[in-house]
């Protein structure tokens, strides 16, 4: 028996080496937009952008490394996207902090995740929450960073009567960034792997010809990893050096809760796909999977990018037959090998990107299919939730409004259950955050 064999169990899965290289493959393909799109948008707060971009391929490749070897599930991680968004426009820009700061804040958030894992909390927090509000936060999260992308596109301009208005179609970066959208529909209505990424390419060759932007690559990837690697400030973060405490734990919260629902929902998503949920509706090894989430989340704050989780492309390896943990390393592998060309990154213009960014935003908003819209108890919250997200620029604000709407309703309906008093907690906590905010 191979070692390969011996590790993921190929055999006992239906599976084989080359069916999860391939699968491996096509999860890379289909994510690899991140590695120009996380250092774009991290770069905003001031971040080095070749800098982050290395620490994205590192983080993504040793996070599904990580997945594949420990939970042996063919799920691959990176930064995430919405989560990337509330770093650079809540936290540095709407709060003022540095970015050291915030990944200080991402590497406590990591920290908690992994204590409430190992203690089991996780189990119970995970209970306490509204299941359509997983749904609604997704899908505002889609809003917020598709809103995100058609600013930066220019698409969406601001306006003084109206708030926003339709941008200037004909000037440079809009209609390149329409040009990059409408390959990347056109590439994903015929099903191409790779799609988005593709189209970022596209545009920005587009770019280059037109000599709107500039092919300069910088340092070697490793040597720009320099200006952001252990840059992250814990003590400011954990309030030692003074500033706004219950600011800086409302960050954290916001970060672990958010990373606790992608993974959530996309383990779901994907364990169902890959026929690997039990009769009962459990997931084996679940302990495991958040595990490698949290350790990678650590590890991603401490090279230089945001939270790290699960990425729903993955179901596309396991469309394409990956099984087992092999699939993940594959797909880490790739990454490391990506690294090379991180100093490339920072020559892609936000005309390339920000079709991205609105592509991604309307595949999130999906999940608002999962709502029970017929239920004014559901529909209220999920609404609030889904529209606070975009328009206050804060997944925070989404949240509360939310979780503070459906214990309230709950409570009207009198349907409130003794197991809920977790939930009533955290509406007791949104609603003295909402006070403290209008005192503030």
């Amino acid at each position: 028996m191979s070692f390969l064999e011996r590790r993921f169990g190929l055999t006992a899965q239906g599976t084989n080496l080359r069916t999860e290289a391939l699968a491996g493959v096509t999860t890379f393909l289909t994510m690899a937009y991140i590695v120009i799109v996380n250092p774009t948008i991290l770069g905003q707060a001031g971040m080095p952008v070749a800098a982050v971009a290395a620490a994205t391929c590192l983080a993504a490749g040793f996070g599904s490394i990580l997945m594949g070897l420990i939970a042996n599930y063919p799920i691959a991680l990176a930064p995430g996207m919405g989560l990337n968004a509330y770093f650079t426009f809540t936290v540095v820009k709407g709060m003022g902090l540095p970015w050291e700061t915030a990944l200080g804040c991402v590497f406590l958030s990591g920290v908690a995740f992994l204590v409430l894992t190992v203690a089991g909390i996780r189990q119970m927090i995970v209970g306490a929450i509204p299941r359509p509000l997983f749904s609604a936060v997704a899908a505002g999260v889609g809003l917020f960073i598709a809103f995100i992308g058609l600013k930066e596109a220019g698409i969406i301009v601001a306006d003084p009567a109206t708030t926003v208005a339709l941008g200037d179609l004909t000037k440079p970066t809009p209609a390149l960034a329409l040009l990059g959208l409408l390959v990347m529909g056109g590439l994903m209505v015929w099903r191409v792997k790779g799609a988005i990424l593709i189209g970022i390419l596209a545009a920005a060759i587009a770019a280059w010809a037109l000599g709107l932007a500039k092919i300069v690559p910088g340092e070697s990837g490793l040597a720009a990893l320099s200006a952001t690697a252990f840059k992250l400030d814990v003590p400011a973060a954990l309030h030692l050096n003074g500033g706004a405490g219950m600011a800086l734990a409302e960050v954290i919260f916001v970060f672990l809760f958010v990373d606790l629902f992608d993974n959530v929902g996309t383990l779901v998503a994907v364990t169902k796909k890959a026929g690997l949920v039990q009769p009962d509706g459990t997931i084996p090894r679940l302990n495991r999977i958040l595990t490698a989430d949290s350790i990678a989340t650590i590890g991603g704050s401490l090279v230089g990018t945001s939270t790290v989780v699960s990425y729903i492309e993955s179901a596309s390896g396991v469309a394409a037959g990956g099984r087992t943990g092999l699939t993940s390393v594959v797909v880490g592998v790739l990454f490391l090998a990506t690294l090379f060309f991180a100093p490339w990154v920072q020559a892609i213009p936000a005309a390339a990107t920000a079709p991205a960014l609105i592509v991604v935003g309307a595949m999130m908003i999906g999940a608002l299919a999962d709502i029970d819209w017929e239920d004014p108890g559901v529909a209220i919250p999920a609404f609030l939730t889904v529209i606070a997200i975009p328009l206050t620029f804060s997944i925070a604000n989404g949240l509360a409004f939310g979780i503070t709407a459906y214990a309230a309703l709950k409570l009207l309906r009198g349907q409130v259950k003794a197991g809920d008093w977790l939930l009533y907690v955290l509406a007791a906590l949104f609603v003295a955050r909402f006070i403290y905010m209008g005192a503030a």
